[in-house]
């Protein structure tokens, strides 16, 4: 699986934790692109994160600049309130990246006014500004996931203490 979740200049630990974590949880890599508003060693992002960082792989980045430098011939998907299509009208290729802005602000328009194509967003009342980041990037994810027939993840779960009726 090549799924990527993108994070443009997140400023919420907590946030950026349980984003973290649910990339641990499904194999996705995790790009922090600076600034950040906080320190990696915040003690709020680690206890969001709770023991899943050995399994999460990062990759840090100096700037937005930067990352597109590198990244920008890749298949970015920018998630906007702004966007004229929805998330789930896009099939997503075995590699993605789904890319997200900061909490405050989002992606810049000059960005994404020059990327139309690659813009969704996800559906919400009209009276809400917006939803959270890691709920979001977990709507996201999940989407790619289910598209993708949810590759090396566990297909069912077991009980503790019972058992499953025949």
């Amino acid at each position: 699986m090549a799924l990527h979740i993108v994070l443009f200049e997140p400023e919420i630990p907590q946030n950026t934790g349980n984003i973290a974590r649910t990339c641990a949880a499904v194999g996705a890599t995790l790009h922090l692109v600076h600034p950040l508003g906080f320190s990696l060693e915040e003690k709020y992002l680690k206890r969001a994160g709770l023991d899943y960082w050995p399994l999460l792989t990062m990759v840090e980045h100096p700037s937005i600049e930067a990352f597109l430098a590198v990244h920008q011939e890749k298949p970015l998907y920018y998630f906007t309130t702004k966007a004229p299509r929805t998330y789930s009208e896009v099939t997503y290729p075995e590699e993605t990246y789904l890319v997200f802005g900061k909490e405050s602000a989002g992606i810049s328009e000059s960005l994404l006014v020059k990327n139309k194509q690659r813009c969704v967003r996800i559906p919400m009342r009209e009276e809400a500004r917006s939803l959270n980041l890691s709920n979001s990037v977990a709507i996201a994810a999940y989407e790619y996931l289910r598209q993708q027939s949810f590759p090396f993840l566990q297909g069912t779960g077991t009980l503790h203490r019972l058992t499953w009726e025949a």
